[in-house]
């Protein structure tokens, strides 16, 4: 059965692409077939996994009904893509037919059997692009940076969450609430963990074990087109999105071996 994860926070600058492209990375990189979808107008994750934005067909034009669903998927290094761009930034007033809210699901039927992993990564608002991943979803992952504001966008997402299980998808879960920027050295951060388990707690879920800790490495990456995981692969955040492949991917995709050369810088360099 394909698995279909939504990474989802409706406060901006949260590290939402950057865990999308490291699921979609490190889920290849295990053999997984992985097809990665954006739904952010900003166009993001296909910059971020090596696409050139604007040279293809995208989800507007798939929702547009202008080209097909396989017409617009783009293959990378790293999995499939779904590409996006600014003009899906219209669709809250572009698509109103009926059941728009089950557009990608009713989008995604010809091509889901194809993949083990669909991750969608979604925008900063909780519009009708939302709705559809949610709608579409086996379960959501919600990044948060470890400061006040973002644990506020967190809690916001109650309500729609509950509203989607209620009309639309009533196996929707909360996978987990994915802490970013995190120094457990600060007092700041010790206390927005306490309330995000807090928070988790009312989702039904929980916070991932693993914290994604600072690094250079992160910001650089997308720059390079490439994930932390491909471009700092020995880091510690690179090493952390790791534990959080481990967590979706479970024994059917275990982590592959290090290589000597990796098992060497990690001894000496670490």
């Amino acid at each position: 059965m394909t698995q279909i994860i939504t990474v989802t926070n409706q406060k901006g600058g949260v590290g939402k692409t950057t865990t999308a492209s490291a699921l979609v990375c490190g889920l290849h990189q295990r053999g997984a077939r992985v097809l990665g979808i954006d739904l952010d107008p900003q166009g993001n994750l296909g910059f971020t996994l090596g696409l050139e934005i604007g040279s293809g067909s995208t989800a507007y034009d798939v929702f547009k009904g202008t080209c097909t669903m396989e017409e617009a998927i783009a293959s990378t290094e790293y999995g499939d893509v779904l590409p996006s761009d600014i003009m899906l930034s219209a669709a809250e007033v572009e698509f109103t037919a009926p059941r728009r809210e089950f557009m990608l699901s009713d989008l995604l039927t010809g091509v889901r059997d194809r993949y083990d992993f669909v991750i969608i990564d979604t925008p900063p608002a909780l519009n009708i692009l939302t709705v559809n991943a949610y709608v579409t979803s086996t379960g959501l992952i919600v990044p948060m940076e470890a400061e006040v504001l973002s644990l506020v966008g967190v809690t916001q997402l109650q309500e729609t969450i509950e509203t989607v299980r209620d009309a639309f998808n009533p196996d929707l879960k909360v996978l987990g609430i994915l802490i970013n920027k995190f120094n457990g050295r600060l007092t700041l951060s010790k206390d927005i963990l306490e309330l995000a388990q807090e928070v988790a707690g009312q989702l039904d879920s929980q916070v991932f074990q693993a914290k994604i800790h600072r690094g250079v490495g992160v910001a650089m990456a997308p720059a390079h087109g490439q994930s932390v995981l491909t471009y700092q692969p020995d880091s510690r955040p690179a090493q952390d999105f790791q534990e959080i492949v481990d967590a979706v991917a479970g024994k059917r995709f275990p982590r592959p071996k290090p290589t000597f050369k990796q098992k060497y810088i990690s001894k000496f360099f670490n």
